[in-house]
């Protein structure tokens, strides 16, 4: 007998599972973010958690032997990717890897409806989502600026990606909603195997090694939260059609970020959302997050 608390996220599901589960995300996030802060795109804790980050600096021991590669290669790879050393790599990633998250953000604020005109607990849930993931672009920032890289600066994508973010929050439901779950679990695909890089790359900066971890720990809670949710809104044709679009999304994805492809095995980082199932999510983790009724053994 398996001992295994979680069931597979691709679990199959009934309307009325994921109706009760709707109200039960919304609970949640309403205590989980505190107050939506409309204007600025923010929300009330995690505004005060960012804040105490900021107000307790961490900075490298040894500076960047060489800012100007990150510089060179944070929008556009200019160099042979061979030459840059770990932690250029990782640092221009997290920023790839941010900025594409915030570009689909960006388009997709402007379609979803404000709090006033949210008549749906979806509409409700899919407003802070958006403000929570705001909120981890700034933390993706800290982790630059922890590191002394403060002339970041978050630029649009080229303009036919920027059309596709664009266009896709306006796609019906059941043409947006199974990839939408799949990037989600790419983004804790790859949170996960960031942390563990961590170690690798920060040996010799353990604080700014802890930092970053605390900093990705805001993000991951949050996007663990964001797998169910949006695995939420698919029913069991479209969670089907979900896991065969894994490793196709996955590999055009990271294709995008040429880091990845030196710094990760994709396609373990394929397979790790395929068998993904929340029972290797730490304990501290699932503590402050939320996970479907319908996932729980």
């Amino acid at each position: 007998m398996s001992s295994a608390k979680y069931l597979s996220i691709f679990t199959p599901t009934d309307a009325q599972q994921r109706k009760a589960n709707f109200e039960s995300y919304w609970e949640f996030t309403q205590q989980h973010g505190g107050a939506l802060l409309e204007a600025d795109q923010d929300l009330e804790k995690k505004r005060a958690r960012l804040q105490h980050f900021q107000d307790n600096p961490v900075r490298l021991r040894k500076p960047l032997a060489n800012p100007d590669a990150f510089y060179r290669n944070y929008i556009t790879l200019q160099d042979d990717i061979n030459s840059l050393d770990p932690m250029t790599l990782m640092l221009t990633a997290i920023y790839k890897f941010a900025r594409h998250e915030w570009v689909g953000i960006k388009g997709a604020w402007d379609v979803v409806p404000d709090m006033a005109n949210s008549h749906t607990i979806e509409d409700k849930i899919s407003r802070v989502h958006l403000a929570e993931e705001f909120c981890h672009g700034r933390l993706f920032n800290e982790m630059l600026v922890t590191c002394g890289l403060d002339k970041v600066e978050w630029v649009p994508l080229s303009p036919w990606k920027e059309k596709v973010y664009e266009q896709f929050p306006k796609f019906p439901g059941f043409l947006m909603d199974t990839p939408a779950f799949v990037t989600e679990l790419m983004g804790v695909t790859f949170y996960f195997n960031l942390y563990e890089l961590f170690d690798k790359v920060l040996v010799d900066e353990p604080e700014v090694c802890e930092r970053f971890k605390a900093l990705l720990d805001e993000i991951t809670i949050d996007e663990v939260a964001h797998v169910g949710q949006r695995r939420n809104f698919i029913g069991n044709t479209g969670i089907k059609i979900a896991k065969w679009l894994v490793a196709p999304f996955y590999t055009m994805f990271f294709n995008d970020i040429p880091e990845v492809g030196v710094l990760f095995d994709v396609k373990k980082m394929i397979n790790h959302g395929l068998a993904f199932d929340f029972n290797n999510v730490p304990d501290y983790m699932l503590e402050r997050s939320w996970i479907p009724s319908y996932c729980k053994a």
